[in-house]
């Protein structure tokens, strides 16, 4: 029998209460979850991510018409642009209809329902979605250029060392240190090492252990017993333990404190644990993965990380070069990435202008290949011609970067170094002005003003 977690997720739409009941149970082979209302409807979308969605057009706050189920729909495909939404109404069946199609719904049906018919037609849907799928994996895999590992995308002999080295340490039981930049692909390399190995049958089971804060990482990594603090209302597992048989990524390691990093050494030396609160010995059987940016011989020699603990987590180590240092992979990476967000998000966009193409190849990228996806990204969404050019990616374009290079004056270097480094610290933190304001030593509202001194918006 399939695990319920194991079934793909039919969202379905409907205010009746009544009707809900009956679809819910209508279904064997999903995971049927229900939503009452456009905001439920969002919410279980991005909890579940299912792949069909059957959505009533009646829904409150205007259950007598369809504006709310409109909105919805365009809600929906904004969200997640493959999912396919199967539209029922029973007002205006036609006018309807075409609206919703136009819109990009997959199909429609006229209430009353007839759950047989309505069967066929998810049924249907489930397997176009399938079937979409796995061109889009092919396409990922083998129409963006060279892929190395299955899934990075590379054609520079810097990555292909990388990949030489994870293929051969892969099969060795050995715990794997990745050092390298932020967005370079350290847990997509990970999870290289993972799907290589023996161990490949098991979980992958990350944690970023930077995201979470010092008073829970503990918790997060070895779990508790009910009652160990307040809150704790259940027995939970952690990390380690939910990575039995399989691999554990510790992303960004450098970040775990010293207290705590004794209690991992404990469990690298003896592969036991016990939970917070527990006395019970849980023996754990994992492969360990980790990652960072930070240079831990220099904290080793602050004393701020145990060097024994390194040692254990470092038989392998394995440096990850940054996009800068990866011949001609930046705008093999871009053209990928226009493919990819054109096919979701603008069909009209084909491709990279010879501009853009010289500009990617002669920008630093600071935020590596994470930076480069979100400008491509952000560029493919506010297109308005068929080619992506420099200004799109707002990157300067060769000609302006030779001119840059050699300031007419004193303030207009400063200019120009104000810019790049307000504008580097806001692709890092994603536009959030507090984190960026801290990483440049200044305040709020003086990145406000600068912000506002070089038009440099959001």
């Amino acid at each position: 029998m399939t695990e319920k977690s194991e079934l793909p997720v039919l969202l379905i739409v409907e205010d009746d209460v009544g009707l809900q009941r009956q679809l819910k149970w209508a279904y064997e082979g999903y995971q049927v979850v229900i939503a009452g209302n456009r905001a439920e409807a969002v919410d279980l979308l991005r909890l579940h991510e299912p792949r069909v969605v059957t959505l009533d057009l009646g829904l409150p706050p205007d259950p007598d018409g369809t504006s709310e189920g409109f909105a919805t729909l365009s809600e929906i495909l904004a969200l997640k642009p493959d999912t396919k939404v199967i539209v029922a109404s029973g007002h205006g069946a036609r006018e309807s209809a075409l609206k919703a199609i136009a819109l990009g719904a997959y199909d429609f049906y006229k209430k009353p329902v007839d759950i047989d018919e309505l069967g066929l037609i998810v049924a249907r849907a489930f397997r176009l979605w399938q079937i979409e799928d796995e061109n889009r994996t092919l396409e990922a895999r083998g129409g963006g250029g060279a892929t190395v590992l299955g899934s990075i995308i590379s054609t520079s002999p810097e990555m292909a060392r990388v990949a030489r080295t994870i293929e051969r340490v892969a099969s060795a039981d050995v715990s794997v240190m990745l050092l390298g930049a932020s967005g370079t692909g350290k847990e997509l390399l990970a999870r290289s090492v993972h799907d290589l190995s023996p161990r490949k049958g098991g979980e992958f089971v990350a944690i970023n252990c930077a995201a979470i804060p010092e008073n829970l990482l503990e918790a997060e990594l070895f779990g508790y017993e009910r009652g160990a603090f307040t809150g704790a209302v259940k027995t939970t597992p952690g990390k380690i333990e939910q990575a039995q048989g399989g691999t554990l990524f510790l992303d960004e390691v450098g970040d775990i404190p010293l207290p705590l990093q004794v209690k991992l050494l404990r469990f690298l030396q003896e592969r036991v644990i016990e939970r917070i609160g527990g006395r019970a010995p849980i023996n754990v059987d994992t492969r360990i993965v980790c990652a960072t940016h930070q240079n831990l011989d220099e904290m080793i020699s602050a004393g701020s990380f145990r060097d024994d603990l390194y040692y254990r987590l470092a038989e392998i180590v394995v440096h990850i070069p940054s996009l800068a240092d990866r011949s001609g992979d930046a705008v093999l990476l871009a053209r990928h990435f226009v493919n990819r967000y054109a096919r979701e998000m603008n069909p009209k966009v084909q491709g990279l202008a010879p501009d853009a193409a010289e500009a990617i190849d002669a920008y630093a990228w600071p935020g590596n290949v994470r930076e480069l996806e979100n400008r491509v990204k952000r560029a493919v969404i506010m297109a308005d011609g068929k080619l992506i050019g420099a200004v799109d990616l707002d990157l300067p374009t060769v000609r302006q970067s030779a001119g840059d290079a050699v300031p007419i004056n004193l303030r207009a270097a400063r200019e120009v170094a104000d810019r790049r480094a307000i504008h580097q610290a806001l692709t890092r933190t994603e536009y959030n002005i507090s984190s960026a304001a801290k990483l440049l030593g200044i305040s709020r509202p003086t990145l406000y003003d600068l912000m506002k001194q070089y038009q440099l918006g959001s």
